[in-house]
Formats: structure tokens, sequence, C-alpha cells
């Protein structure tokens, strides 16, 4: 029976010569193997076993190596040309020899990607071709794809493209479902013609049908010895398997405006999309670790009437070029175009409707989750505004507040459970290594919490971490089947204009009446609702937080600066952390997030002062209570 792949193994590999030798380029060793014998192994993995190799330079070498195949649980065939005809020559040379619906692979790609899902595609489709496309983070020399909405190719734009024009970053990956009979007519008798270039054009400026398969797999060009140790260092590091659909993926979800990039009030024109300093270099690195990167964004200006579908998609395209031209892409961006109220002027009356993507509901997240098969315990949302947070708390991802944009002033939705950074770069270092990091820390802690223990105090200088590190118990002990409830103590902070002068920090809170709740509580055989008054630090106000049910055999992890300086608190509790951090560290978190506060830098800098004095001595001493002393993050 035709072969139901074909194999484009003909090159020399004139830019890998230092590599191969006078090996053809099919047969350069990657991790080990040649690069053709993993292309055979992921075909059989996903049931294709009859395949053609297209070769034509030093094709004995591929013969003597490979034979016919059943060494490596298949059946090669070989298609020699005489003379090299590109890649869409070769092709229509091995016709004959090949089924009717078919895969094509270029014999210099390396991938791991899921092929029985991309024919299946191919096939409900109903395509003529079906191209595997992805972002990558170097757009501005590849092949890019435009599609609609049902995947339907509307245009092909080999590179190298315009630099005044944008454009999505959709990259043809060179892997292909096609129709043996539809390449009837689009590829010439004789000479050379190229399959992505001269081909499909044809075919689509012929009204054929080409469909595109937008995936996050790996599939990398390794053409060069740059390229070529990319690909083993990713090996090496285990991208390829991340990024299969043979395991659930982390994704990291970043809104927008004011995260990415700079926030403008009812973004609606091209020129207003700026990058923030450091976003581009951050999602970098979230693609170089194999975490996808996806945007979730609220777009009510399409509800407003002040841009449409094709303004939209050409700020995305900005977004992709500025994001491109410093190697990054997010992996997809899912936009809302509704919004609940209506009473403006120009506004599109079919949009002006309650929904279920628009943040904080969790539709977009809920549809990339299915279209990535994404796993939420393990990814994160990145946003500044409350409502980014709450739909991340409500979709069950961890979340991360920066302060960039809005820096989480919106107000709609409490700010309590989530980890504050200042930008998105910080954020990322802590998605990919601060996290992981202090959760390692915070283990024997967790493990010493397990044996009926009531109450926890953490204590430490002020943005030491205590927040951070009563979140992450809490977090791990729910993992460990032990119930948990974070206080802090902020909550009995006393206003600004009640605290005197001169006392010392337990004076400026109510620290008699936070014994007494939390005492109630611990003591408490019974299970008890409870509303813990929760500090605003954005008001510096105090106001009561969302109902808590406690059972009796519940934890209390209770957290502030002055968790360690009470006797009596200190007397109630089964554990006692004490939060080390680098002062170099503390005097910049503390400068930030004043600053974010609306702080000078005098008023931020004599109240650091004054903390020195009234604040740093007797938290430092209160460390010696300490059953044990943590440093959360040793850090970027």
């Amino acid at each position: 029976m035709n072969a139901e792949v074909a194999i484009l193994a003909g090159g020399q590999g004139t830019r890998l010569l230092s590599r191969s030798g006078d090996l053809p380029k099919p047969m350069v060793a990657v991790a080990g193997r040649p690069l053709l014998e993993h292309q055979i192994a992921c075909c059989r993995e996903a049931g294709f076993r009859r395949l053609a190799l297209l070769v034509h330079f030093r094709h004995e070498r591929i013969a003597d190596y490979f034979g016919d195949g059943r060494r490596f649980g298949v059946e090669l065939r070989y298609c020699v040309e005489a003379e090299p005809r590109g890649t869409a020559g070769a092709l229509r040379d091995a016709l004959p020899e090949l089924a009717p619906t078919f895969l094509v692979l270029y014999g210099d790609t390396f991938f791991n990607v899921d092929l029985r899902h991309l024919w299946q595609r191919h096939l409900q489709a109903g395509a003529d071709a079906t191209l595997l496309l992805h972002p990558n983070d170097h757009p501005h020399d590849s092949d890019l794809v435009e599609i609609d909405r049902s995947g339907r190719v509307q245009a092909l734009w080999p590179s190298p493209h315009p630099p005044d024009v944008d454009r999505a970053n959709l990259v043809n990956a060179a892997l292909y479902v096609v129709q043996r009979d539809a390449l009837a007519g689009f590829i010439p008798a004789l000479g050379k013609s190229d399959l992505a270039r001269h081909t499909f054009s044809a075919m689509l400026a012929a009204g054929r049908h080409l469909h595109g398969h937008v995936s996050a797999e790996y599939i990398k060009d390794m053409g060069t010895p740059e390229r070529l140790d990319r690909v083993e260092n990713d090996l090496a590091r285990g991208l390829p398997e991340r990024l299969s659909q043979r395991q659930l993926r982390c994704a990291v979800f970043l809104d927008r405006d004011g995260t990415l990039n700079e926030e403008v009030n009812h973004l609606c024109r091209v020129e207003q999309l700026r990058l923030l300093d450091g976003a581009a270099a951050a999602v970098r690195r979230l693609n170089r670790s194999g975490t996808l990167a996806v945007v979730v964004s609220n777009q009510p200006v399409l509800a407003r009437g002040q841009l449409t579908e094709p303004g939209l998609a050409a700020i995305h395209a900005r977004l992709d070029t500025l994001l491109g031209r410093d190697g990054a892409y997010v992996d997809r961006i899912y936009h809302c175009p509704h919004h609940p109220d209506a009473g403006f002027a120009g506004e599109v009356t079919a949009l002006k409707i309650p929904c279920d993507c628009r943040k904080p509901a969790t539709g977009m997240i809920d549809a990339a989750c299915r279209d990535h098969a994404i796993d939420r315990t393990r990814s994160w949302l990145i946003g500044d505004r409350s409502t980014d947070i709450e739909a991340g708390r409500r979709a069950g991802l961890k979340t991360i507040l920066v302060r960039t944009g809005h820096g989480g002033r919106d107000g709609k939705h409490a700010l309590t459970d989530c980890h504050v950074t200042d930008d998105l770069a910080e954020a990322v270092e802590w998605v990919l290594h601060g996290h992981a990091q202090a959760l390692q820390r915070l283990a024997p802690a967790a493990l010493r919490c397990l044996a009926g223990a009531r109450l926890v105090l953490v204590g430490g200088l002020s943005r030491s971490g205590k927040s951070t590190a009563a979140q992450l118990l809490q977090q791990t002990l729910a993992a460990l089947q032990r119930r948990a409830h974070v206080v802090s103590l902020d909550g009995w902070l006393r206003p600004v204009e009640q605290r005197p002068e001169g006392r010392g920090v337990l004076a400026r809170f109510d620290i008699d009446g936070a014994v007494a709740d939390i005492a109630a509580v611990v003591h408490s055989q019974v299970h008890r609702t409870v509303a813990w008054p929760v500090h605003d630090r954005a008001t510096r106000r105090v106001k009561a937080g969302p109902s808590q049910s406690i059972a009796a055999d519940d934890l209390l992890i209770v957290e502030g600066v002055p968790a360690l300086l009470h006797p009596a608190l200190r007397q109630l509790a089964q554990l006692r952390l004490h939060i080390d951090i680098d002062e170099a560290e503390r005097l910049r978190r503390f400068t930030s997030d004043y600053r974010w506060r609306g702080a000078d830098e005098s008023a931020i800098a004599a109240l650091h002062a004054a903390r020195e004095a009234d604040e740093t001595p007797p938290v430092l001493d209160a460390a010696q209570h300490a059953d044990l002393r943590l440093t959360l993050w040793s850090g970027a």
C-alpha cells in the first residue's frame, strides 16, 4: 500500500557542514541519534508505519542505516531524486508512492507533535491541505500565515517582511497533512519549486481550502549549528515533553493592559500600544521554560463601539511584533468583547450583555484550559486589577498582582490571597524559581503542623515575606489534607491618626484585641464563623473581611510584624516562625510598597528611618522565641 508519510530528506545541509561532515542533513545526530530516527519514531508512535523517504544527497548513507525500516518498526521506501527539484518538485515526483491522504515532514526539523491529532483535525476540516502553525521567537524571518476564526487560511506571508507592517505571529511550522489529488496542477513537472511558497500560494489563489492547525507543541528547524545546539539543550531540559499533548501543561495567564503594555484608558489605536519595560524579556523567559503564555483580556471598547474586531486584530499584531523583536511570543490571545452596561453613544447593542467570559468570570481561562490541556493547579494568573486576581481565584489558579497599571487600585475585589510584585519581570521570576524555593524551605514547618497544632505564628520585619510564607504554608497544608486559615495582624492596625507617637511598634496595633479574638477561636471546641478584619494597604483603612467557617480542629496561621512580640500570643502557639530577609532586598520592597501607596521619596526615607528605630530592634530580638528561622527566597 502507498505511504502515509513523506519525509523530505534530500538536503545536503550546507550550513551544518561543520557538524555533519559528508552526512546528509537528516543523518545529523541529535542527542546521539540521527534526526531522521527521531522522526521515524514519532511516526511509529502515532500509528503511521508506511513511510516514503524522498532522498537525494548521499542517499545511500540513509539507506545503509535504515534499510527497509523493519529494525525501526516501520516500512520504508525510497524515492531518489536524480536532480534536486525543491520540496514541491520532490513531492510531485513521489506522488505515485503516496496514499490519498499523507503527512509531509521536513528532514531538518525536530518535533514532538501528536501526528494523529493533526491528522484528525485535517479530516474534520475537510481541507485540501492542513498546515501546522505556531508562534515562534523569530517571526521576522519566518513564513507567516493568516487564518480566520474557523482556522481557514486567508493569506500566506513569506519572509522577509516589510519592517513597517505588523502581522500576527503565526508561523508555518513546515509540517503538513495533504490530499494527494488536491496537488494536481499546482506543482510544475520540471524545474524547482517550493511547497510552502509556491504550491500552497497557488492553491490559495485558486480558492482551494487550506486549514491552519495552531499548536503549542515543540517543533524547531535545526538547520544551523546554533539551532542544533538549541534543540539539544531543549531536549536536555525536557522542553519538548513539557509542551507535548501527552501531559497537562503549565501556563501563565497574562492580563494585557497594565501588565504587558502601558495602561491606556480604553486603548483603541495601534500607536497607543507600548510594552512595559522588561515585559518582553519576562515573556521570553516563560517561552524558554516551556510555560505557556496566554493573554486573557477584557476588551469593552468593542462593545462601546470604539474599536472593531479587525482593529483589535491589528493591535494584537502590533503586540506580536513588539514581543517578537525581543525573541518573545504569546501562545494565544483570548479577549472578551462584551460589557454589561448600556448607554454609550455608538455602542454595539449585541455586545452589551452579561457574559461568562468577562473577568472576573472565568470563560476565557476555561476555554484556554480546554484548548491547550492546561493544568490549573500548576498555573498562574498575573494582572494589575483586582478583577484579574478574582478571575484567577475563581478559576483555581495561583495569582500575582503587579503594581504596574492599576496596581490593584480598582478596589472591586479582595486582594488578600495573591502574591504582589513590582512588575511582570519580578512576577515571572517568582513563578519560575521563587515559589518552588519558598515551598521547599517551608516544608519543615508544614510537617510540624500536622501533629495537631492549632496556632502557628509567622513574624518578621516589615516586607520580609511573612504574608507570602503564611499563604504558602496554607497551600502546602491543604495538599496534606490539613485545613488552615491565614489571619493577618494588620487587620488590627489602628487608624493612622490614632497611633501614638514614640511608643513602639506594638502601639500601632490593637494587639490586646487581636490576642483576645484569636484566643477565642483557638480555645473554641465548636465550629465558628468568623469575619477577621482586613487592612487595605492602598487606603490604609481596616474593613470587615469575608466570613470564614472555622472548625474546632482547623489551624490558624497568624502573620504580622508583632506576631512574636506579645507573650500571650506566643504562649498560645504550637509553632513560631521568624522570616529573615536580606536587608537590601527588604529596603527595595519597602520603598516600592510606599511608592505604590503614593508616598514621595523624602516621606519614604523618613518612615524607613522611624521603623528602623522603633520596629527593627524589638522584632529582631523577638526572633529568639522562634522555633524556626527561614529565608523564603534568596532570589533573583
